[in-house]
């Protein structure tokens, strides 16, 4: 897996680096031990797929409070996502800033968020299914959420939402 910093301190893009033959192709989409040496100790504890039937569809930008703030790895596992992501984290450099990537079945990328991320997609195409590998259970009681567009962060939605 390739890690790929983004303009926020600790959010990652996570390629994965396919062995191809005639057959296709095998990658390696987790492994603790690669994800230690780039400083990041998570435990998957939960696993979460959003279906949506139609483009245009947005979800977030969502986040759980701490002291059950999710660190989270997300991948577009069929379809087309435009992902975004906003840094909540008071002590951080990039605090209140985000940042976007466009997660695909076919790009085989991964975004890797660390606690104290608002996060949420906008579909590109219709039936996109997001995977969520989650570091922390939900808890309904600790679920926030920042408006998709409030004007203190002016996030560039590339399509129009429906």
């Amino acid at each position: 897996m390739k890690f790929i910093q983004t303009s926020l301190h600790g959010a990652y893009r996570v390629e994965l680096e396919p062995i191809r033959d005639s057959r296709g192709f095998f990658a390696r989409s987790w492994c603790k031990q690669e994800f230690l040496d780039h400083r990041i100790d998570i435990e998957i504890v939960q696993s979460n797929v959003s279906y949506n039937q139609k483009k245009g569809t947005l979800r977030g930008m969502h986040f759980q409070e701490e002291p059950f703030a999710e660190p989270k790895i997300i991948r577009c596992t069929h379809g087309k996502i435009y992902d975004v992501f906003i840094d909540i984290r008071p002590d951080s450099p990039t605090y209140l800033q985000w940042d976007s990537v466009e997660l695909s079945a076919a790009s085989y990328q991964m975004m890797y968020l660390p606690a104290g991320f608002a996060h949420g997609f906008l579909t590109l195409e219709e039936h996109s299914e997001v995977l969520y590998q989650m570091a922390q259970f939900f808890n309904p009681a600790a679920v926030r959420g920042i408006r998709w567009d409030d004007p203190l962060f002016r996030i560039d939605w590339p399509e129009e939402i429906t």
